[in-house]
């Protein structure tokens, strides 16, 4: 009915997982989301540093005007990523080897605050968000093409230089 409100509660905070088969051996798909020198080719388009446990990053969308510090919590070579985005949120990788050729990557987004809209808005943005960085991962890894996914996700936010 028009202009009724719903209410409705939360059981459970939500947590966002998102994945891909990417037909790469997992240490090159592992390594593209530590070197920025790789990353910036589907996802951010600087950062100050490689992903190492207990470092400070800082992640910047020069297109957006936007950036964001990561605290890297833990990394397991060739399997595992685990930081603090800039949120509060934390942000796991796991790759999982198929074959020789192949790796399952999952992302997995939790730790969302504020109420239950919020935390709601929030989940679908990072399901959107980390879903266009797998796709573009893909592409980039399997064909050499960068898509530019994120930039022209909203072509109206970039900022003036």
């Amino acid at each position: 009915m028009k202009g009724e409100i719903i209410v409705a509660t939360l059981n459970h905070i939500p947590v966002v997982k998102t994945e891909m088969l990417i037909r790469k051996p997992v240490k090159d798909v592992f390594e593209a989301f530590i070197d920025p020198e790789i990353t910036s080719k589907f996802w951010f388009t600087k950062s100050s540093g490689r992903l190492e446990t207990g470092k400070r990053v800082q992640w910047d969308w020069e297109m957006y005007g936007a950036s964001t510090e990561v605290n890297v919590k833990e990394i397991e070579e060739d399997k595992r990523i685990l930081i603090e985005f800039g949120d509060n949120t934390l942000v796991e990788w796991i790759f999982t080897s198929r074959a020789e050729n192949e790796t399952f990557v999952s992302i997995i987004n939790s730790g969302f605050e504020g109420d239950g809209d919020d935390t709601v808005k929030q989940a679908l943005d990072s399901t959107e968000g980390f879903t266009i960085v797998l796709c573009g991962l893909k592409a980039f890894l399997e064909h050499n093409i960068v898509l530019n996914l994120v930039s022209d996700k909203a072509p109206d936010a970039h900022v003036k230089r």
